[in-house]
């Protein structure tokens, strides 16, 4: 098993180790050149928007080091969780910006596919241009519903959704529509976390969530009654998620 990696930096973490006190300003005397002088305290306050903007951008910059590093920590735990090999089908639910669909398309090599899909318009546009610069010919865009992710009956030897579950304004529905999409021995990756404060709560998703997010519990209990079978729950998980893992018999 992978070891965890460090608490993930985030643009707003980053930027709360700085002030503006810690900004270069000109000097604090008075007089015509001083602190005090229009001209001065203009220089001043331009020096400290382009520090804070050189700031913004270094924070994005680790940000995005950092969620591409916790991408490929993720999908090498998958791929062994999962076992995936080429030749492997595999359904990435809620695809976003593809990341992840990407990075499992290389694992299973040309012989194997990968779905991705997603419910947002945009996002699919920018799914299939990705797709198509890349030259993915082992990645397939599908356009999914509410409780349908539309993936062909018995298709996938394995299916993911990464912090989608707790979207799901539809849980039954969309259970057992990923359920009739698994091969048998098929496998199913819940990678989610529990509710936390601070978060707008999700509209239209059943009261026992407790929150933006879901307790394992309640994961397990859907899933299980959907018909799966819960394999294994790993604990650390990047950015203190969880995964359950589940096997259609």
């Amino acid at each position: 098993m992978s070891n965890p990696i460090s608490p993930p930096v985030t643009k707003a973490h980053f930027l709360q180790t700085f002030t503006l006190s810690s900004v270069p300003t000109a000097g604090s005397a008075h007089g015509p050149n001083g602190a005090n002088d229009p001209m001065t305290r203009n220089r001043k306050t331009r020096q400290k928007r382009l520090w804070l903007m050189v700031l913004a951008c270094a924070a994005a910059t680790i940000f995005a080091v950092q969620a591409k590093a916790n991408a490929a920590d993720e999908i090498k735990r998958l791929r062994a969780l999962m076992d995936w090999r080429p030749g492997t089908v595999v359904a990435d639910v809620g695809a976003g910006d593809g990341r992840y669909s990407f990075a499992a398309a290389e694992k299973v090599g040309a012989g194997g596919k990968v779905y991705a899909t997603e419910i947002d318009a945009k996002k699919l546009e920018e799914l299939r241009a990705e797709v198509a610069k890349r030259k993915l010919h082992n990645v397939v865009v599908v356009e999914s519903k509410e409780a349908d992710t539309d993936l062909p009956t018995a298709c996938c030897d394995a299916i993911f959704l990464r912090r989608v579950y707790h979207h799901l304004t539809k849980p039954a529905e969309f259970d057992a529509n990923i359920v009739r999409s698994l091969k048998p021995g098929g496998r199913l990756a819940i990678i989610d976390f529990p509710p936390r404060s601070g978060l707008e709560p999700v509209e239209g998703v059943p009261a026992n969530r407790g929150g933006h997010g879901i307790p394992q519990k309640i994961v397990i209990e859907e899933l299980t009654a959907a018909g799966l079978e819960m394999e294994k729950v790993v604990n650390d998980w990047p950015d203190d998620d969880y995964c359950v893992l589940f096997l259609k018999k």
